[in-house]
């Protein structure tokens, strides 16, 4: 039986994406303590949920400040899907200097860019994997 490298990795990212945002969830509701927050804090990623502008020469401040170790799904996703996260962040931030929030543009735009960066490399593996049963076969008769 073939294996479909491009359905197989689409389910990888999307179950490690949904995987880790239902753990960023829960840590974030242990963090807050029941405090509103304007952070949000996904994996090892900060999103910020409020994007105020800030006039030049203001300075806001948040108080606390946490360091997160990614652990090894958040690392695995994040090297697998490097390029669809480097877009991500792009198109995060641009969207954050028009004011909308970096943690709707992130939500909404993060699963669609996992799933077309493994779609893409899901099709070339399934295309070179059939050249080289073509190859066999061909070479065999």
């Amino acid at each position: 039986m073939r294996i479909r490298w491009r359905l197989t990795l689409c389910l990888w990212g999307l179950v490690l994406f949904g995987l880790l945002t239902y753990g960023s969830v829960q840590g974030n509701r242990e963090l807050r303590h029941g405090r509103a927050s304007r952070y949000f804090w996904w994996g090892s990623i900060r999103l910020d949920s409020d994007c105020r502008q800030v006039r030049s020469g203001d300075c806001e401040w948040d108080a606390v400040f946490i360091t997160v170790d990614p652990g090894p799904l958040e690392k695995a996703l994040i090297i697998t899907a490097l390029p669809a996260f480097l877009f991500g962040r792009l198109f995060v931030r641009g969207l954050a200097r028009l004011g909308v929030s970096e943690l709707a543009s992130f939500m909404c735009m993060m699963p669609v860019l996992i799933l077309v960066w493994f779609y893409g490399v899901g099709w070339l593996l399934d295309r070179w994997q059939h050249k080289q049963s073509l190859r066999r076969s061909s070479a065999s008769s």
